[in-house]
């Protein structure tokens, strides 16, 4: 069962053409990763899937009922704890009491390890606890598919892995799909169910990891080459 489908989508910002008619699918409990140099338009295609931005032309469609997004930056309220900025989207856009959002919140942070964090505010932990709770925060409503923008971005990589190991976690307890852009190909090839190279805002290459570190595409050789290089 198809969640997305983009079918040849357009994107223009001014005379820079970001998405060049892409057009991708993914399947119900995939954990879809989207790979590609800076500035190929794989924070864009997020934003389509989310509604924050409409092609220009060509076609988005998802069956999903709820999407979570986890930020870059984990985008969390400095002044609020934890526990406060996990509950903000259902104080926000439910009429729950309070003390059901108090058994969701425990239990998005149980399912991230936080919970001994809940009372702390965002400066008083690490990065990797920042993110694990954008994460809580994007799952607290039950989503249906949760798009990642660079999880593993500015962590180190033991954190990175822990990040990645987690991702994959969530998404089999909670039988929800995942999309996620990364630069990060060895977070990639752990946990994606298939990797899409993206490049000049199209798709280079859909497959398995597999069947992705085996393509002789160039496109794809010189973006595992350069991978590897810099983490030499």
């Amino acid at each position: 069962m198809k969640v997305i489908e983009f079918e040849n989508v357009t994107k223009n910002f001014g005379d820079r053409n970001v998405l060049d008619g892409l057009s991708f699918s993914v399947e119900k409990g995939e954990i879809f990763v989207i790979l590609g140099p800076s500035g190929t338009g794989k924070s864009v295609t997020l934003k389509h899937v989310v509604g924050l931005l409409e092609p220009d032309s060509g076609e988005v469609r998802t069956s999903a009922d709820r999407i979570g997004y986890l930020f870059q930056s984990g985008a969390l309220l400095a002044w609020m704890t934890v526990a406060e900025n996990v509950a903000l989207p259902l104080r926000e856009t439910t009429r729950m009491k309070e003390r059901e959002i108090d058994a969701k919140v425990a239990d998005a942070l149980g399912a991230v390890g936080l919970l001994d964090a809940a009372d702390k505010y965002p400066a008083e932990i690490s990065g990797g606890m920042q993110k694990r709770t954008g994460l809580a925060r994007a799952i607290v409503r039950e989503a249906d598919v949760i798009l990642y923008d660079e999880p593993t971005s500015g962590l180190d990589p033991v954190t990175s892995a822990h990040i990645t190991k987690l991702i994959g976690d969530v998404n089999a307890a909670r039988s929800i799909t995942s999309v996620m852009v990364t630069h990060d190909l060895a977070s990639a090839l752990t946990i994606a169910s298939r990797i899409m190279l993206v490049k000049d805002g199209r798709a280079v290459i859909c497959a398995k990891p597999d069947e992705f570190l085996a393509s002789r595409d160039p496109d794809v050789a010189e973006f595992v080459a350069a991978t590897k290089g810099a983490m030499k």
